[in-house]
């Protein structure tokens, strides 16, 4: 397991990603593209319509797979499979707004800030989650698991396009991937364990629908006994995952600074916002220009604006 923090320059950090692919993975994006189209599994934009999926997305899927289109066609077709299967689309549409913003308590949280490279920053502190266990508990895990769904689709279809409309740092390149802090101070092993299968459920539903969505991971406090932890939990991630959690030491600071510009970077975290994992996200002030102010509910942002799922004639991320 890593334990510094990677190079992050923009030209570095974006290889494979639109804008930055080799010919090689051009060319394998293209096969990709058309043996999806021959399973019926994506429509190329027309005359008449977008496409159906658009290429951030696919290319994510591709490049999750080490730019193998036969692999990264599988875990496409099973991705769509399951979509359908839990009704993506019409469970963000149709999900309550109330629930909706109750339900971010329990996830990792934007701060409405972004790295260096425009990527969202994201906390998640576990010991603000485990007073909250038996209220998780008494949620039915079908729709414990819908809420996690939800949660991601937000991301991908309103955090991701906002930042990518934003300022960053090779603007032309779409955001594909957040950056997150993962913060243990305070947690016991108990609360841990108690914890495993809400955090198990979360992290494989990502990595086998959500690829490549997860950028740098910055485990920060961690506890003597984290070795243990990491023995539990290294399973639920792919490889690929796995080399992109860092562990980082007694000064988490110095090297989130690498990441994060300080005004940007929460205090507890060795930056200078006023912010904590409880916080509504605090918006920089492109974000504002943007936004106004950070809506509620399931929204998607696309076209430069905010808009309801119903709104946009394109809903798949």
């Amino acid at each position: 397991m890593a334990t510094t923090a990677p190079a992050t320059g923009p030209s570095h950090f974006f290889a494979g990603h639109l804008g930055h692919l080799s010919t090689s993975q051009e060319e394998a994006f293209e096969l990709f593209k058309a043996s999806l189209v021959n399973a019926k599994l994506y429509a190329s934009p027309t005359d008449l319509g977008e496409a159906s999926h658009d290429d951030p997305t696919i290319l994510r899927f591709l490049r999750a797979r080490g730019f193998s289109p036969v692999a990264a066609a599988r875990q496409f077709a099973a991705a769509e499979k399951w979509r359908k299967e839990n009704d993506v689309d019409n469970l963000y549409k149709s999900f309550d707004p109330v629930e909706f913003e109750s339900a971010k308590r329990f996830y990792p949280r934007w701060t409405g800030r972004r790295d260096k490279n425009g990527l969202p920053l994201y906390v998640y502190r576990l010991a603000s989650v485990a007073p909250l266990q038996k209220e998780l508990d008494a949620v039915a895990p079908e729709r414990r698991y819908q809420r996690i769904i939800a949660l991601y689709e937000f991301m991908a279809r309103f955090t991701l396009p906002l930042c990518s409309h934003l300022p960053h740092a090779s603007q032309s390149t779409p955001i594909t991937s957040t950056t997150t802090i993962i913060d243990l101070e305070d947690v016991s092993i108990g609360s841990m364990w108690s914890l495993r299968n809400h955090l198990q459920e979360a992290s494989r539903l990502a990595t086998a629908n959500y690829p490549e969505t997860l950028s740098t991971i910055a485990i920060v406090n961690s506890p003597s006994f984290f070795p243990t932890i990491w023995s539990w939990i290294k399973g639920w991630f792919d490889e690929g995952t796995r080399n992109k959690i860092h562990v980082l030491g007694k000064d988490p600071g110095t090297k989130l600074r690498d990441l994060v510009d300080a005004r940007n970077l929460p205090k507890p975290y060795g930056g200078e916002l006023e912010w904590k994992f409880e916080d509504e996200p605090s918006l920089d002030e492109d974000a504002k220009a943007a936004l106004g102010q950070m809506p509620k509910g399931p929204v998607i942002f696309a076209d430069g604006k905010t808009l309801k799922p119903t709104q946009s004639s394109s809903l798949v991320p």
